[in-house]
């Protein structure tokens, strides 16, 4: 069994003990301690949104941290079933205090989490999640009389309002999505994205949808991440012919994965690539940010409207607050993660199939050439496990210097730059894991300078 305590949040497997698996004591306390958090921050509300993923665990859950809430005084507004990024825009849409997101993302059916969310419906930052550890530690919880218990309502409706402001963003064109005639599968492996997709792709005009895994029944058909490996399925679908896009989310629809027409995958890095070039292209040019670990396409599309590209720490929160700095058009990271700042603040899978689609319509070609138009990089990820007595941040202060002839930054662990080439080196959370991240325009030579950084790294311990 495994608990995670982090500051963005709590996630575990479901049973076990407390406080070796995320279990109703654990959910209770953890919502608790949001809770007093979120009244102590200076606003007037004391409105919680609430959502959740179809994962198996999903109903109870929920119905513990909404006690959980209303047992503090605070007034729940549950969104049900629902995508993170819908629970994000409704937090502001609702003038409430925070939001709580019960989802564990693209972690198998055994897990679930407390995703937190501050007023303005953004992931909490480091100093909050902080506060709230600790009073989850202290256990400092005041809870209502019984006079004062907070009240609980449900919004059902909410998902309407998200996918209508997509619709109304100026540079996603329904027309001409529609007049493509789009042929479109969808995987949204028995989640939540098994009744948002399709329910957008109607709303854009697609005129066949071909629904796989889109039962929200929360039992996986597969494993959630949306990996080529994981992916075999909705290739075969695209395979046989007759279809023009696979469409992939995760459980939490904050995820893109897409399939090209003829079964091979697009490419979760070329996700951000693909819609940042649309609305730089639209734009005139522009800012965009993205994680360290991301692939340095997202920077030629950058530079080529003219535009400054900027690499944020990894973390979804990391990566919003750059691109407040730099005011970028767009940004998000890697894993198939859009945020487009014009509809809100948080990787949003809809927005993402928006931006994408238009993007295809109006280029007039097929997702594979719209692919092969964009420069071919490729991302070799491994890891090193240490033993716990090794220090790994002194591992990495010397994989630093050792490289200090190169670019280097160490906001986040070391990424080193070789011409076109970069790698990154990033320390786990939880385990005594280095994980090693390198990019290349051949595999063979991203392979090779994985290789190569490990092989120091050994050298580095063994000294």
């Amino acid at each position: 069994m495994t608990l995670i305590k982090s500051i963005s949040g709590i996630r575990g497997t479901i049973g076990g003990p407390v406080g070796q698996g995320l279990t109703p004591l654990d959910v209770v306390k953890y919502a608790a301690a949001y809770g007093t958090w979120a009244l102590q921050q200076p606003t007037d509300s004391r409105i919680i949104v609430i959502g959740r993923d179809a994962r198996l665990s999903g109903d109870m859950v929920s119905r513990l941290v909404a006690a959980t809430l209303q047992g503090l005084g605070l007034d729940v507004v549950d969104l049900g079933l629902s995508t993170t990024p819908t629970v994000e825009m409704a937090v502001p849409a609702k003038h409430a205090a925070g939001g709580i997101i019960l989802t564990a993302s693209h972690n198998p059916k055994q897990w679930n989490a407390l995703k937190l969310l501050n007023q303005h419906g953004e992931f909490i930052s480091a100093a909050d999640g902080e506060q709230v550890l600790a009073l989850a530690e202290s256990e400092a919880f005041d809870f209502a009389p019984v006079t004062k218990l907070g009240s609980y309502t449900q919004d059902k409706k909410f998902l309407a309002r998200h996918i209508k402001a997509v619709l109304a963003l100026p540079l996603v064109d329904v027309e001409a999505i529609r007049a493509r005639n789009f042929r479109v599968v969808v995987d949204a492996v028995n989640s939540c994205g098994g009744f948002a997709v399709p329910e957008l792709l109607e709303a854009l005009g697609v005129s066949v949808i071909e629904k796989l895994h889109c039962e929200p029944t929360g039992d996986f058909a597969h494993n959630p991440e949306p990996l080529p490996e994981h992916l075999r399925d909705i290739a075969n679908v695209l395979k046989n012919g007759g279809f023009d896009l696979g469409i992939v989310v995760d459980p939490d629809v904050d995820r893109l994965a897409l399939v090209c027409e003829n079964g091979e995958m697009f490419g979760e890095e070329y996700t951000l690539v693909a819609v940042a070039d649309y609305v730089l292209q639209r734009h005139g040019g522009g800012n965009t940010v993205s994680n360290l670990s991301s692939t340095r396409a997202l920077r030629d599309v950058t530079e080529k409207h003219g535009g400054t590209y900027a690499a944020a720490a990894v973390g979804e929160v990391n990566v919003v607050t750059k691109m407040k700095e730099t005011n970028a058009l767009i940004g998000g990271e890697g894993n198939g993660g859009v945020i487009y700042p014009e509809l809100h603040y948080g990787r949003d899978a809809l927005v993402g199939i928006a931006l994408f689609l238009t993007h295809l319509a109006k280029t007039g070609g097929s997702v594979s050439a719209l692919r092969a138009s964009y420069p071919g990089y490729f991302i070799s990820k491994n890891k090193i496990e240490l033993t716990p007595e090794i220090n790994t941040d002194t591992v990495l202060v010397q994989m630093a210097k050792k490289y200090a002839k190169q670019p280097v930054n160490t906001i986040d662990g070391v990424k080193i730059e070789f011409d076109k080439e970069w790698v990154h080196l990033r320390k786990s959370n939880t385990e005594p894991i280095i994980r090693i991240y390198a990019e290349s325009d051949s595999n063979a030579t991203a392979e090779h300078l994985a290789q190569k950084i490990i092989s120091d790294i050994k050298e580095i311990i063994s000294a």
